[in-house]
């Protein structure tokens, strides 16, 4: 009991360090009159049950590593970003719930991270001067694979290359279709949707999820039985941390053969990279579902990325009968297992399948990012002026288009929250990156949002869509009217269609059944739809 009451009363002292947060400032400067919230109070509400070693108050000796660990972009490791007052590192469920009731409490509200990719960094930081606290999700991080029934329970906190490696572990044969990068949080990329290079043969992550563990906006931790069709309709695909904080997720697993092929194929614009590109459009939407080929374009140069399930001896002559211009032979050829193909596909051919564990992003640079999804062919002369006068601009980045069709084109509209379905022939996703803080900025973000501007002739209409996993704060942000205080359904409307189309009204009609006060609120989570 000493012990406890010692480690108790030191993580209290920790939070005399937090009273200098710029958002206090902001918020004891925007409302004067409003009486001064008791962190003292919210504090001890945590340390009631969560052990003091797994809560960070800003000013402790750890909260700055724990804040950075898994920040991917460094745009927000600036000291004008608005942080959190406490991080809370739970390892069991409990410990959630207690972060909710405590915060609910004390008007302290949640934000929840597991792997920290999201773009804008809404998962550990904000654009409102409200103080907020962060739930960490990554020291839970199980997976446990029953390889006999194909299934998988693994945590938020887990990254993609340890489910992968897990699943790869009980089956060669097994697999599960979401991203491609190894660092991914679970949570954060199931809750949007999720794809991948298996995108065309399995559709979306969340397309393949079957059951949740989710602590509500009361701190009850419901599952799909208890939560009703709509809320689980609602955490598979309509963006996170806007219904609760998934704890976990039932999956079921797909067969994938012993073997796979992967080409990857740089073709420079004087080797017809061009036309190459413009007959990909139309073409690789239409190829069998064992096969993917995304294109990565920047500079004078268009890369072709496949995954083919399946043998080289195979994959030749389809590709001889219906893309033969492509040129693949077997010196272009990679067999490997699944597993192998994820280490190969991000790290590179000298990667080997434990480096997928490696929770460590080998990225670590400043980053905008953009997205897109075409219907109709691009023309020749509408690459020829991309490459031509975009590519060559100061800050130029990249293109990355995943080809749709087949499994992920499958599902109507609003069978999920994710509308982007039949008809879509390619998403685009438009990445700018620079090293070095403040001028370099610049020209890398006017050229993202310029080509954009550029772009949208070509791209889809009414609304021009987005994808929720590529977070967009220039589509929009939440607005709490005066009086009010819940998100504007009107202002959440204008970012929201662009994500979720007519899916966005169903969304928030749940939001206001499973959350009405909006606890859980960041500048594009869902707002309450309320009678």
């Amino acid at each position: 009991m000493a012990t406890s009451t010692t480690s108790r009363s030191l993580a209290l002292v920790l939070l005399s360090f937090a009273v200098s947060s710029c958002c206090l400032v902001a918020v004891d400067a925007a409302n004067a009159k409003k009486p001064k919230l008791s962190k003292n109070d919210f504090l001890s509400c945590l340390t009631t049950d969560i052990p003091a070693r797994q809560l960070y108050a800003k000013g402790s000796p750890a909260y700055s590593s724990v804040l950075t660990s898994t920040i991917r972009n460094l745009r927000y490791l600036s000291s004008k970003t608005c942080n959190p007052l406490y991080i809370v590192t739970p390892t069991e469920v409990k410990h959630i719930q207690v972060a909710v009731a405590c915060g609910r409490r004390h008007n302290v509200r949640i934000r929840v991270r597991s792997g920290g990719h999201d773009y804008e960094g809404l998962s550990y930081r904000s654009d409102s001067p409200d103080p907020f606290a962060i739930v960490d999700l990554s020291k839970m991080r199980n997976v446990t694979i029953d390889g006999k029934l194909r299934t998988a329970w693994v945590d938020s906190g887990a990254q993609l290359g340890e489910l992968y490696y897990g699943i790869a572990k009980a089956s060669p044969t097994l697999a599960f279709p979401a991203g491609v990068c190894p660092t991914i949080g679970i949570g954060g990329h199931f809750s949007g949707g999720g794809f991948g290079m298996l995108l065309r043969k399995f559709g979306l992550a969340s397309d393949n999820v079957i059951d949740v563990k989710v602590v509500d906006a009361n701190g009850k931790v419901q599952d799909r039985k208890s939560m009703g069709e709509d809320y689980f309709w609602a955490v598979r695909g309509g963006g996170g941390e806007s219904f609760g904080i998934v704890v976990s997720w039932k999956l079921n697993l797909m067969p994938v053969p012993p073997k796979v092929t992967v080409i990857q194929m740089p073709k420079m614009v004087n080797e017809g990279a061009i036309d190459l590109l413009t007959k990909w459009q139309a073409l690789a939407p239409t190829f069998p579902d064992d096969l993917m080929i995304r294109v990565m374009a920047q500079a004078q140069k268009a890369v072709f990325e496949g995954l083919y399930l399946g043998t080289c001896t195979e994959l030749l002559p389809l590709m001889a009968s219906r893309f033969p211009e492509l040129g693949v032979n077997r010196t272009h050829c990679n067999e490997m297992s699944w597993v192998q193909s994820i280490a190969f596909i991000h790290l590179g051919k000298n990667a080997n399948v434990k480096d997928i564990l490696n929770r460590t992003s080998s990225i670590r640079a400043f980053g905008k990012y953009k997205s897109d999804y075409v219907t109709q062919p691009l023309s020749k002369g509408t690459w020829e002026t991309i490459y031509r006068d975009w590519f060559s601009k100061p800050g130029s980045g990249i293109m990355i288009m995943d080809p749709y069709g087949a499994t992920i084109s499958a599902p109507g509209e609003a069978d999920t929250p994710f509308p982007h379905r039949k008809g879509v022939l390619y998403n685009i996703q438009y990445i700018t990156f620079w090293f070095g803080d403040g001028a370099p900025s610049v020209a890398p973000i006017k050229w993202i949002r310029d080509f954009y501007a550029f772009m949208e002739p070509y791209v889809t209409k009414n609304p021009r869509q987005a994808y929720v996993n590529y977070r967009d704060l220039d589509l929009g942000v939440n607005a709490v009217e005066a009086g009010a205080n819940v998100s504007s359904y009107k202002a959440g409307k204008v970012w929201g269609e662009r994500y979720f189309k007519g899916n966005f009204d169903r969304l928030a009609r749940t939001k206001a059944k499973v959350d009405p006060t909006d606890f859980f609120r960041n500048e594009q989570s869902i707002p309450p739809l309320l009678a």
